[in-house]
């Protein structure tokens, strides 16, 4: 399959479209049973360590499969996987909505992530596959969508679970599959050639996230020497190997080890943003689940609105150069989130939309970057690695800042015009994010070389 293809799109908005609606229900269906979790556990009479695995091990699982998909679109017809993907997705949500016992959910839960997993990975290939020439316009377009699915999600999984009950939080999302039809209409035949996966690479890809996941989320010390072990194992594989999993070339190449680096410390800042907000709206403000998904929600709609602008900015400026802006407004978010942290909520709302309509520019114009590094046979499992990186972020960004809501308590902020208070800390974790940006900023500038891919034959 290579990049310099024509594909024959017979409507290519009925394409954009149904890819835009099926990942803002995959993304949903991760942010909705946030919500569902302490209903979850009271309905089973579960301990907070065992009904976690309900979101730690949908994370373990999609954030595999986001990599294993990502380098079968190089072999196999999206067509295909779209296919095997969104049935396996939904016969999961169907099996979570009757299930009779806990077991039964986070077998659910699984089975979703198996199929769900290969959403967010055809959703980064297919605009560089089928719409070449507006690229960064359509990255953009769906990096919005799922900045607004990730804000909205927390809106409806209260709704629902507060009409209903969180048991159609699964039926919600068994809906995802109305979309096949649209999708199998409108993406292009292609050839499928099926090759030898190095199934021993993948497995001790496997190995290493979830030990390390399994360190961070459940803060269990003994699986980072595992991880390491795994890490240890993985570079030897990709060096012996004949066909590795993942070809060591692709990070001897400095343009894509530095996009994927600095893009992972972008959007683990933008998680750690999505994940304490809620608890300081919640500790400092006293707002209730539903105050606080409207207090976040202009800031989601201002993500999904910048997405198509930023997107088309990408085209037309470049990528680095947007990338780059993009930053330098995320420092400038992070600080003006810091400094009102304490003032009325409604002054938070607005303050959050600078950091949040960041989301869909870092990830379009990091997305699109790493496209013109690629080369043809290497964009499957490129962009695999870079969605691994996007859930791993959220885990360890989520994992970071509890332990330091958990260690620190400061009464003054380190923002010289923050306010006192309880919610210093939270003012403080925010200066530290627009620190990590900065430093992300001056790696880019510095180290990140043009590098202009020719396409394989």
């Amino acid at each position: 399959m290579n990049s310099g293809k024509t594909y024959d799109i017979q409507n290519p908005k009925a394409l954009l479209f149904s890819l835009c609606f099926v990942l803002m229900f995959a993304v949903m269906n991760g942010t909705m049973f946030n919500i569902a979790i302490p209903d979850i556990a009271e309905s089973f009479n579960l301990l907070p360590s065992q009904v976690s695995w309900v979101m730690t091990g949908y994370i373990m699982v999609f954030a595999i499969g986001a990599l294993i998909y990502g380098k079968l679109t190089d072999t196999i017809a999206l067509k295909t996987l779209i296919t095997f993907g969104l049935c396996v997705f939904s016969i999961g949500s169907l099996v979570g909505f009757m299930a009779p016992n806990y077991t039964t959910v986070l077998i659910a839960r699984l089975i979703q992530a198996v199929g769900g997993a290969m959403i967010p990975a055809i959703a980064f290939i297919a605009p560089i596959r089928y719409f070449p020439n507006e690229r960064g316009k359509i990255l953009g377009i769906i990096s919005s969508v799922m900045a607004f699915a990730s804000g909205i999600g927390p809106i409806m999984g209260g709704v629902i679970g507060g009409f209903l009950n969180w048991q159609f939080l699964f039926l919600t999302s068994s809906l995802i599959i109305i979309t096949l039809p649209l999708l199998r209409a409108n993406l292009p035949q292609e050839e499928t050639n099926f090759v030898k996966l190095d199934y021993l690479g993948a497995g001790l890809v496997a190995g290493f996230i979830v030990s390390l996941l399994i360190g961070i989320t459940l803060s269990y010390p003994i699986s980072f020497i595992f991880s390491v072990v795994f890490l240890i194992l993985v570079v030897i594989r990709m060096k012996t190997a004949k066909n590795p999993f993942i070809p060591p070339k692709l990070f001897m190449n400095q343009s894509y080890v530095i996009t994927i680096m600095v893009s992972f410390l972008a959007i683990s800042c933008l998680f750690g943003l999505m994940f304490s907000v809620p608890i300081m709206l919640r500790d400092v403000y006293g707002l209730t689940t539903l105050q606080i998904g409207l207090t976040m929600f202009p800031g989601a709609m201002s993500a999904a609105l910048i997405g198509r602008k930023g997107g088309q900015l990408v085209d037309q400026k470049g990528s680095r150069t947007v990338l780059l802006w993009s930053m330098l407004l995320l420092m400038t978010g992070f600080f003006i989130v810091s400094t009102t942290v304490g003032l009325d909520p409604i002054w938070m709302s607005l303050s959050l939309i600078f950091p949040m309509m960041c989301f869909p520019l870092v990830q379009s114009s990091g997305a699109d970057t790493l496209a013109s590094i690629l080369k043809d046979r290497e964009t499957g499992v490129g962009m695999g690695v870079f969605n691994l990186l996007i859930f791993v972020s959220g885990a360890i960004s989520g994992a970071v800042v509890g332990i330091t809501l958990d260690v620190f308590r400061p009464q003054v902020p380190a923002n010289p015009i923050g306010i006192l208070g309880e919610g210093a800390v939270f003012s403080n974790i925010f200066l530290v994010f627009m620190g990590l940006i900065f430093i992300g900023f001056l790696i880019f500038k510095t180290l990140f070389k043009t590098y202009v891919v020719k396409a394989e034959s």
